[in-house]
């Protein structure tokens, strides 16, 4: 299940998507990309508005503010761009720039002395203080502040500019020319395609102030939102380091670095960046300025805070709880009520695997509803959602409190919270066994995603809630057998969260677990055992209980009897009762595959009581088809037929395919053995009902292509058409196990002596 306090990082960059950079120290000037610019701006003033159509002067108007805003790109790109929108003023613009670069600097001069003439007249093409006005105004400050060497050297950088962009223009037009009688020329112009995508974000000097806002604000809007589509981390990261050599107490490029070096779990550069960020934002004095000097205060306090919050994010608890205890010392002192709150739910986060940590929970709720405080009530309701889950409280309870919660979140519109609820809706079904509804809840996720990107034009399904629907959805497709769909959907997963972004270990544990079951049911128990160091080292206790899985299925029963035994006591002490009750499941299995079975009935009853406690009926169903296993064995298969009545409601309706074909063949054995006392009659209309439920179950096997059972399967088969007197129906079934034999030996285990 997704934490819910992963969205309780500090984030000071982001106000309404705004970055408030405190000094830069760098005012803009002019370059040649801006006098290419200041052009498309002059002709798009010069033609007359029938000249262009309403919908061409829409899409440039669109087009205007990224290019005002972000940083300079090459002249091709800016020419593709324009034709994109209006092709007729591209080739205006085109030429006017020809003219100029090719030139005297005289056409340079007069072109800056024409652009006032723009604010002229009684109705002037531009207003002084609209976003273009102010824009031309700038330019035609900064250009009057040359001196005649720099203005010489900038019309010289123009001309290499335009050569440049031509040079480019020209090499694309040969390569669109020769793109269809060659495959490998069309791959080596995708190349050439990402490798000025790569140079257009470079900057050869440095960014002017409000190209660094904007990037910045982008680049942290784009790793919250939709990470694929930022720029890598070593690609940001040299934009960073750009930015910082010119300005290096430009604070939020620290905070954006920060951001970035957590995506690669760099635990050393993220600190650095963390504690210079706060440094220079206290350097700088813009916080003791505008808010007295409670600014020091606060951002001393957020800075223990966000500390504590990356410490506990890498696991390095104590650290966390003495960064946590600063804090709280300081903002206790500055009376801050909200950053105590957040104190607050970092102190459950760091304790909550205590007993009484529901007690700090419920008070953190009650505190966030007092101050106003709905993002942090809303996520101490998760929160208590969540350990109340595991506590074993009724769904109903659950889903009342979630939709308590629901209320808060469409009320003050947090939309990421409504995600997260979802999402944790979907786990809480699935951790009770109903796949139909966890099913349900992470289609509606992903509709929400859809419907969300498509209205407000961000894409905001990139985020943890969203991977783990996406996990869950594979999952659930996977233990139904549609191995494609499975697959399908953790292809998308991996383009969506590329190997080095900070969810994306949630599907690589959700394709491994695939892959194992998937081996284990076609009995390559090599290839299942090489999955298990995989497997471990994205979760540890996971990956030891496969290890005994694998070890289990080699018949290696004292080496796995070892780990279940060692791993049994480890979850409990941590109170995992999900995996506590697996792991009796299996220890159970390993007793009377020893021939033990009256060994495993007191173990199979205690993982009876647990899931019974917890309410995880899938498990109890679970539970109580290897009780009935156990009494089949020991002699009681009426007891045992009384007692899958029971079981086998549930696991027909939400359980895996494969679980459904160890129920219906388990019902077929018990059949049989009910069957003895019959007389002749009553007995072959037994046989041929038990006939029928090993067809179903050999149907189940095979969607899951699990050849070991369909071997035992055809082997009960042929044993009962033999009773029956059907010979042909009893070779064909001996036939196929003669094949599957061969091809799984059954390394000594005597054949149906397992569920």
């Amino acid at each position: 299940m997704a934490s819910v306090h992963e969205s309780l990082y500090f984030n000071p960059m982001m106000t309404n998507g705004v970055v408030h950079a405190n000094v830069f120290g760098i005012k803009d000037w002019v370059t040649p990309y801006k006098i290419a610019v200041l052009v498309l701006l002059n002709e798009m003033g010069r033609t007359g508005e029938g000249a262009v159509s309403l919908m061409e002067r829409r899409r440039l108007n669109q087009l205007l503010l990224p290019l005002l805003q972000g940083p300079d790109i090459t002249l091709s790109k800016l020419y593709k761009l324009i034709e994109e929108s209006c092709p007729q003023l591209a080739n205006s613009v085109q030429i006017r720039i020809k003219l100029m670069a090719e030139g005297e600097l005289k056409d340079m001069e007069q072109f800056f002395d024409d652009l006032s003439d723009s604010f002229s007249g009684t109705e002037p093409e531009v207003h002084k203080t609209s976003v273009v006005g102010l824009f031309l105004r700038h330019m035609i400050l900064a250009y009057s502040k040359l001196s005649f060497s720099q203005v010489f050297k900038l019309y010289t950088a123009l001309q290499q500019y335009f050569q440049n962009g031509e040079k480019k223009t020209v090499e694309d037009a040969d390569m669109e020319l020769t793109s269809g009688e060659e495959g490998e020329r069309k791959m080596e112009k995708e190349e050439l395609d990402v490798s000025v995508r790569e140079e257009e974000v470079s900057c050869s000097g440095p960014l002017s102030q409000k190209q660094a806002e904007y990037f910045l604000s982008q680049q942290a809007s784009l790793l919250k939102n939709d990470e694929t589509k930022a720029l890598t981390p070593a690609s940001l990261q040299k934009e960073l380091n750009n930015l910082l050599k010119f300005n290096p107490d430009f604070a939020e490029a620290h905070y954006l670095s920060y951001l970035n070096n957590l995506r690669v779990q760099d635990v050393f550069s993220s600190t650095h960046s963390l504690l210079h960020y706060f440094d220079r934002l206290i350097l700088t004095g813009a916080e003791s300025k505008s808010n007295g000097e409670e600014g020091y205060g606060r951002s001393l306090r957020y800075a223990a805070l966000n500390l504590a919050a990356l410490h506990c994010r890498f696991g390095h608890y104590q650290q966390a709880e003495l960064a946590l205890q600063e804090a709280i010392r300081i903002a206790q002192e500055s009376n801050d009520h909200v950053c105590l709150q957040h104190c607050l739910s970092w102190l459950y986060v760091l304790g909550q695997k205590r007993s009484d940590s529901y007690v700090l929970l419920e008070h953190s709720v009650k505190k966030a509803v007092h101050f106003g405080l709905p993002y942090l009530a809303s996520l101490g309701i998760q929160s208590l959602v969540q350990q109340r889950a595991f506590a074993g409280k009724t769904a109903n309870k659950l889903m009342d409190a979630l939709k308590d919660s629901d209320l808060l979140h469409w009320k003050h519109s947090l939309s990421e919270l409504i995600d997260i609820s979802i999402a944790q809706k979907t786990a809480i079904w699935r951790l009770y066994g109903r796949s139909t509804m966890a099913l349900q809840q992470a289609q509606m996720l992903l509709s929400m995603n859809s419907l969300e990107s498509v209205s407000v034009g961000v894409q905001q399904n990139n985020t943890e809630s969203f991977a783990v629907a996406l996990c869950h959805l594979a999952e659930l497709h996977a233990e139904q057998g549609c191995f494609a769909a499975a697959s399908e959907v953790l292809k998308h997963l991996k383009e969506r969260f590329p190997p080095n972004s900070q969810h994306a270990q949630l599907w690589m544990l959700c394709d491994q677990k695939i892959q194992f079951d998937r081996a284990m049911n076609d009995g390559k128990y090599h290839l299942a055992d090489s999955l298990v160091t995989g497997i471990t080292a994205l979760n540890s206790i996971e990956g030891v209980y496969r290890k005994a899985v694998v070890l289990q299925a080699q018949n290696q029963m004292s080496e796995a009897h070892r780990l279940l035994q060692k791993l049994l006591l480890h979850c409990q002490k941590l109170k995992n009762t999900e995996m506590v009750i697996s792991v009796l499941l299996s220890v159970a299995e390993l007793y009377w595959r020893s021939s033990s079975p009256t060994i495993a009935l007191p173990v199979l009853l205690q993982a009876l009581a647990l899931s019974k406690e917890y309410r995880l009926q899938y498990l109890a169903s679970e539970t109580v088809l290897n009780l009935a296993f156990a009494q089949l064995i020991l002699g009681i298969p009426e007891q045992a037929l009384s007692l899958l009545h029971m079981a086998i409601e549930p696991i027909l309706a939400d359980g895996a395919i494969l679980d459904k074909g160890r129920a219906m063949f388990l019902v077929a054995k018990c059949q049989v053995a009910s069957a003895a006392s019959y007389d002749p009659l009553k007995k072959a209309e037994a046989l041929e009902a038990a006939i029928e439920n090993l067809n179903e179950a050999k149907n189940y096997f095979a969607k899951v292509d699990c050849k070991e059972r369909i071997r035992d399967v055809v082997y009960f088969q042929a044993r009962l058409y033999h009773t029956l007197g059907k010979t042909q129906e009893r070779n064909r079934c001996a036939m196929l196990f003669r094949q599957l034999q061969q091809e799984l030996p059954s390394h000594g285990v005597p054949l149906i002596n397992h569920l």
